[in-house]
Parts: C-alpha cells; sequence; structure tokens
C-alpha cells in the first residue's frame, strides 16, 4: 500500500511542477523528495513526470492521479492535522490590472494564516482554460464560465469614460447633450484589443451605436491605457478603481456622465471538490464587501 507521504509529496510536485518547490513547501531536502518520488513510482511501475531544466512535466499517468487522490489526501492530511487544514498553496488566476488593483490586497491577510498564494495573470478565457486543466485552483473571471464549473458573482466592475484635460475641452457640450456620439467621435481612441471590447460595451449601452472614431493607441493593459490617457494620446471606458485616482488628481476628466453607466460582473470560478485551504480562500473571497469596483 502507498505511503500517505508519498502521495503528499507528489501531489507537491504535481501542483508546484518543481521538486524544489516540493522540497520547500513540504520542508524536505531535495534529495529527499527525489527519493519519494522514486518509490512511488517503483510502487505505481511507470514514471509521473519527465525532467527537465525548468522543472517536471506531469506524464498522463501523474494527471490521472493527481485528479484521483488529491481532494483525499487534502482531506487526510487536515484531519490528522487540523492546524495545517486552513494552510497550504493555492494558485489564483485573473487579469493583471485587477489582482494588481483588488484582488492582491483582498488576499493578503490569508497569508498570516498561513496561506501560500501563486497567482497567474492573464486573459479570462486562458485562466479557464488552466483551471479546467487543474493547472489552477480558482479564477477571478470577467467572464461567465461554461458548463463544469462553479461559479458566483462577488463584484460588478463599472466603466467611466474619461479623457485628458486638453481633449475634454474639445466636446461641444451642447451637442453632447443631444448625440453624445457625434460630440466625441473626433477623438481618438486609446483601447485594450483593436477590437475595442470595453469601449464598444460602452458606445453600445450609452449610445446605442459603435464608435466611428480613429484608434491611436492599442495597448494590452488597461494601466497602460491609462498612462496613455493621462499623457494625452486620447481617451478611453475604464473601471472606476483604475480612473478614480486620475480623476482625483485631475489629470484626467470624466467625459460623459452616464445615467447608469456600463457594469461588467466578476465571477469566482472553480472546478471539481475543493481542498480545505482552497474552501478556506474561496469563503474569504465571498465574504468580502466588494461593491462596485
Amino acid at each position: 500500500m502507498t505511503d500517505l507521504d508519498l502521495l503528499a509529496t507528489f501531489l507537491e510536485i504535481y501542483r508546484g511542477g518543481s521538486i524544489t518547490v516540493a522540497a520547500a513547501r513540504r520542508g524536505l531536502t531535495q534529495p529527499a523528495v527525489s527519493g519519494q518520488l522514486a518509490r512511488l513510482e517503483k510502487d505505481l511501475g511507470e514514471p509521473l513526470f519527465v525532467r527537465g531544466s525548468r522543472g517536471v512535466t506531469p506524464t498522463p499517468r501523474a494527471d490521472d492521479l493527481a485528479r484521483r487522490v488529491g481532494v483525499h489526501v487534502d482531506q487526510l492530511r487536515s484531519a490528522l492535522d487540523p492546524v495545517a487544514a486552513a494552510a497550504g498553496t493555492v494558485r489564483i488566476g485573473g487579469a493583471a490590472e485587477f489582482m494588481t488593483a483588488r484582488g492582491l490586497p483582498a488576499l493578503a491577510p490569508l497569508t498570516q494564516r498561513g496561506v501560500r498564494i501563486e497567482v497567474t495573470l492573464g486573459l479570462a478565457n486562458d485562466l479557464l482554460n488552466a483551471l479546467k486543466a487543474a493547472q489552477i485552483d480558482i479564477v477571478l473571471s470577467s467572464v461567465r464560465p461554461g458548463a463544469g464549473f462553479a461559479a458566483t458573482p462577488f463584484a460588478d466592475e463599472e466603466f467611466l469614460l474619461v479623457g485628458p484635460p486638453v481633449l475634454a475641452r474639445t466636446v461641444d457640450q451642447a451637442l453632447l447633450g443631444e448625440d453624445p456620439a457625434r460630440a466625441l467621435e473626433h477623438l481618438p481612441l486609446v483601447a485594450y484589443s483593436p477590437e475595442l471590447p470595453i469601449i464598444r460595451r460602452y458606445w453600445r449601452s450609452e449610445f446605442g451605436t459603435r464608435p466611428k472614431n480613429a484608434t491611436a493607441v492599442v495597448v494590452p493593459d488597461l494601466r497602460a491605457v491609462l498612462a496613455a490617457v493621462i499623457a494625452g494620446a486620447g481617451v478611453s471606458a475604464l473601471p472606476r478603481y483604475l480612473a478614480e485616482p486620475a480623476l482625483a488628481a485631475g489629470s484626467v476628466e470624466l467625459l460623459h456622465h452616464a445615467e447608469i453607466s456600463p457594469l461588467n460582473t466578476l465571477y469566482l470560478v472553480t472546478r471539481g471538490p475543493l481542498t480545505p485551504v482552497v474552501e478556506t480562500v474561496v469563503e474569504h473571497l465571498k465574504s468580502r464587501e466588494w461593491g462596485v469596483l
């Protein structure tokens, strides 16, 4: 019968992608971890990882074993050591802008409870694919996932249309009240991507049309979008939590006052049975008062 410690070590290698990382998490030396892995592979009669210069890559047998034993090993370890139930590593994915401004500050208190946080930054669909492949544990997603995931709405992003003062002064305020899309169409855009996803959503929601504006800058980071707007390159629609400091400083101005600002719901997404430490993080995030971001 395979030793519980061997399976626990296997899971740390699998989740961390490295014998070095697993050794640190288990409080063991690297030779000890390598020895435990060798024993487990001997018991199973086949290799579980392909060694490389940047760590280890799981074999299909390792993927299957992790799916079968992961949650059970975690539950047994937490039952034997209740103090450790809320401790461990959780892998969380989210957009770089949200994680920097809101996600990591919300997660930071958990580190005092023994939770180790590994963050993957990226686009929602890529992160959801990583979650499906068991490469991460939680996704804070701006996209509602499809079947096979558990998704809980936890916050709404509110979008504001902002521009630098020098461009704001070129807007005909009378025309803005009558035909805002036309009043704003001379302003160059700073966009997150060539498809203008956020800007198009704002125009469709508020003006019932697509923007006819020329695009001056495309940069795939909303913080960089804001920097370009502040520098005078153009105007853009941005989440309130990113735009508010610049609005307060006077480096950008609100170009349009929406009666009901466009919102985008954020989802806390998981998949499959949760380990005790992942459950701890999920409940912490659900209990937080996020409000409108």
